[in-house]
């Protein structure tokens, strides 16, 4: 007997069944169900959304009112994640690092290792980029560990390639559009993806900087005019020692905009010390080295200015400039050629990408620092990065020095240092800060709290940037940097001993202030100092955390 078919799909309700029922024609039948068959299969209903939704809140909840379409020749600038792999057993071996009585206690991975073990498949990272170029899409970056995919593209082939739909919709709090997609992408693509980051801009980055206007502006006790502080004072108050310089160190610094090496220049120049360390900026997407025009420089020009003036004798001090802090932070980390890191940035939240890679830098023995904010909260200076528990956030304090470029006199809590629990309440306390939380500090027993350390953030800094030198400069984002300085600091002297770099601070520094003779030596406690709704008290705290360096006592703690 002759069959026919009848046309039913998994997705879109289309089979090819032989049925027992005389019709006539049934080659034009079957002909048609083949058609239907092939268009399904090339259909987005058969794609796959990354497992990170895209769309923001505003636009799904139809808070953000829908203005027109995206521009379709504007170029956009993307971050693809894939997922990371076994990430119980990185969990299982980032504990086994950091625990001293463990035979692997500090035993870091190299890349190559990290990604055997924890990295995208070389065959799913290998076909996520070939989806991309087929698409029309420019690839600008691979990386080593086979996490994020650098992608640029203009809006109509973005929205060819992920079945989407870039709009400008109008920001809910604030005066401006934003771009966004109508809908979660979809991508015909037979391998996951995790995140695919800069389809919108409703979060715009910020910098933790804050710029005294010259009515108001502290008078310090530093060596830069008008008592301004600069980085050789803050050097000598935190170090005060001449023997460590951070040689044979390098440090990476985390920008989301390019600068000018005339300010750099010019502030070592004018102020010291000699400049020997090489500048060496590094484009991971394809972005602008170069600050003209409109952008502003300070945020960058002072990262390099105080990182370089704690330890005038590393190397090279590596600028990483991306459009998205993920593409900046895997090329940070797999190139791995930089042991202390820094950024002063605040962006949107990305939990799930961004913790991988924090978790791959604490695995490679790399120090992530970051400014905790300068609005009192983590809510209002805007929550990120700075809640993760896997890297160090460093809170502000108002310092004084016996004398311009002299020893460390007192230090308190800044006013304006951000502190507090975690508002991602899915970021949970880590087990080597639960001792630390008291009635006192008003600290979470069931969040993470921030910050973790603080160093020099009073607007009494003094910096050379945009062209010229000004004073009254200050916020978090100093801390940040003079910490990494620091912490180079803490690395020569480990290589030279022959013994492995510092590496996530946050396990060794809490597991030393736990002994109370210890931490009296080796960090300075401030105890008093309100920011917002915690204050400054003895010990740990929500403002200063567990307080700033202690000179050569704490590298040596650091580094036996």
């Amino acid at each position: 007997m002759p069959s026919v078919h009848r046309q039913i799909n998994v997705a879109k309700g289309i089979f090819c069944m032989p049925t027992v029922k005389k019709v006539t024609a049934p080659l034009r039948r079957l002909a048609t169900c083949l058609a239907a068959l092939s268009a399904a299969a090339a259909s987005p209903a058969l794609a796959k959304a990354p497992l990170v939704t895209e769309v923001p809140a505003a636009v799904t909840s139809h808070r953000a009112q829908f203005v027109h379409a995206a521009d379709a020749g504007r170029v956009l600038r993307l971050a693809v994640a894939l997922p990371m792999r076994n990430q119980d057993a990185l969990d299982a071996l980032l504990r086994d690092l950091y625990s001293p009585a463990s035979p692997n206690y500090k035993h870091y991975l190299s890349v190559a290792e990290f990604t055997e073990r924890f990295g995208p498949t070389a065959s799913d990272y290998a076909a996520a980029v070939a989806f991309f170029k087929a698409q029309g899409l420019t690839v600008t970056a691979t990386a080593a560990n086979r996490y994020i995919i650098d992608v640029t593209g203009k809006v109509a082939d973005v929205e060819r390639a992920l079945n989407v739909k870039l709009g400008m919709y109008k920001h809910p709090t604030q005066n401006r559009l934003f771009i966004a997609p109508d809908r979660e992408p979809q991508l015909a693509l037979n391998v996951d993806v995790q995140q695919i980051i800069g389809l919108d801009d409703f979060v715009l980055p910020t910098t933790r900087l804050k710029h005294a206007p010259a009515s108001s502006r502290a008078s310090g006790t530093g060596s830069g005019p008008s008592g301004n502080f600069l980085g050789s004072d803050i050097r000598a108050a935190y170090y005060g020692g001449t023997a460590l310089t951070g040689t044979g160190q390098s440090i990476g610094l985390m920008e989301l905009e390019g600068y000018n090496i005339t300010d750099i220049d010019n502030y070592f120049t004018k102020y010291g010390p000699k400049l020997t360390a090489t500048i060496k900026g590094i484009s991971t997407d394809g972005s602008s080295l170069s600050c003209t025009g409109k952008c502003d420089d300070s945020e960058q020009a002072l990262d390099v200015e105080y990182a370089i003036s704690m330890a005038p004798g590393i190397s090279t001090m590596y600028i990483y400039v991306a459009n998205t802090a993920e593409s900046v932070l895997n090329r940070m980390v797999s190139d791995n050629s930089s042991k202390q890191l820094s950024t002063s940035w605040g962006w949107n939240e990305s939990f799930a990408t961004d913790d991988a890679i924090f978790k791959e830098m604490a695995a490679q023995g790399q120090t992530m620092l970051t400014a905790s904010g300068d609005d009192s909260s983590l809510s209002a200076s805007g929550p990120w990065p700075e809640e993760d528990a896997n890297l160090t956030a460093v809170g502000g304090t108002d310092l004084t020095t016996v004398s311009a470029g002299g020893a460390w006199s007192k230090e308190t809590g800044w006013s304006s240092s951000a502190g507090g629990p975690s508002t991602d309440k899915t970021i949970l306390i880590p087990s080597w800060q639960k001792s630390f939380v008291t009635t006192a500090n008003k600290g979470s027993t069931t969040l993470r709290n921030v910050p973790d350390i603080a160093g020099d953030a009073n607007l009494d800094n003094y910096i050379c940037a945009d062209g010229s030198c000004t004073g009254g400069y200050g916020g978090t984002s100093f801390a940040s940097p003079i910490w990494a300085g620091f912490i180079a600091l803490a690395n020569q002297q480990a290589a030279a001993n022959g013994k492995p770099a510092v590496g996530f601070l946050n396990p060794t520094i809490y597991g030393l202030a736990g002994n109370a003779t210890t931490y009296a030596s080796i960090l300075h406690d401030e105890t008093s100092g309100t920011s917002g709704k915690y204050s400054a008290v003895a010990g740990f705290d929500l403002v200063t955390g567990l307080g700033s360096p202690h000179g050569q006592a704490l590298l040596n703690a650091l580094a036996p």
